[in-house]
Formats: structure tokens, sequence, C-alpha cells
């Protein structure tokens, strides 16, 4: 008897969007970029020299990389000697003088990393700095 008392009412679509999913996805990512970010700003792979030094502003400035073992990489993308010369040479005309950051490893040899400034200063680039790790 009951169950004839009581109208069948079709159901209802549901309206709402649930956004828990969209949130927990939202995060992840946010979680993932944070974690991969410093790996895409150093770029290559190396061990800097410990030191307490200045914060250096990274506006607009290009990045010599020298790795230990061989390897030597402007903005990023491998070169040798010569073509780092050629392309000191086209930026300095480009830019009167464009800054330039210097990362050489620690276990670089002193003569390796001068050979590299002295391509710096051959293309009449002088603001440059050497980039180091923070000491703890």
């Amino acid at each position: 008897m009951g169950r004839e008392r009581r109208k069948s009412r079709g159901t209802k679509a549901i309206s709402d969007v649930n956004m828990t999913p969209l949130i927990d996805l939202t995060f992840l990512l946010l979680i993932a970029f944070i974690l991969a970010f410093p790996a895409i700003e150093q770029g290559i792979r190396m061990q800097l020299p410990k030191a307490n030094a200045e914060k250096i502003e990274e506006k607009k400035s290009r990045t010599i990389s020298i790795r230990y073992g061989g390897g030597l990489f402007l903005d990023n993308r491998e070169t040798d000697a010569a073509g780092l010369s050629e392309a000191l040479a086209g930026i300095a005309a480009e830019e009167p003088q464009p800054p330039v950051l210097v990362r050489c490893d620690e276990r670089v040899e002193y003569g390796e990393m001068m050979k590299t400034l002295r391509l710096l200063h051959d293309a009449k680039i002088t603001r440059m700095a050497l980039v180091t790790e923070p000491t703890k």
C-alpha cells in the first residue's frame, strides 16, 4: 500500500560540476612545475663552487657554462671555442655591453676557465659575473 501512494519521480539530471578532481589536477600540475623549474633554470648540471656573493640580476643576460670533462655551452647550446668566439662577437655587435654570466664546474682547471674569459675579453665584453652556489 505504501508504494502505491508514492508517485514515481523521474531521475533528475545533476546540473553542478564536481570541482574536487579539477582542483586536484591543478595542484598536481602546480607541484610538477615547482619541482621541474629548477632543472629548467639550471640547464646544464654541474658542481658550482661555493662562495658568499650578492644576488645576480638575470635580466637579458647570456650564460656561458664550462662543464668538467669537456663541454662549452652558450645559453644551454653546446659549442666550441671558435663558435663561442664568433657568437660573442655577434652578441657584442648587437648590444654594446651585454651582461654575461659564467658558470664553471668547480673541478675545471683554472687555465680552461681563463681561456673562456679571454674569449670574452677579445669580444670586448666586460660586464660579466662568475656564478657560484651559496654556502650554508
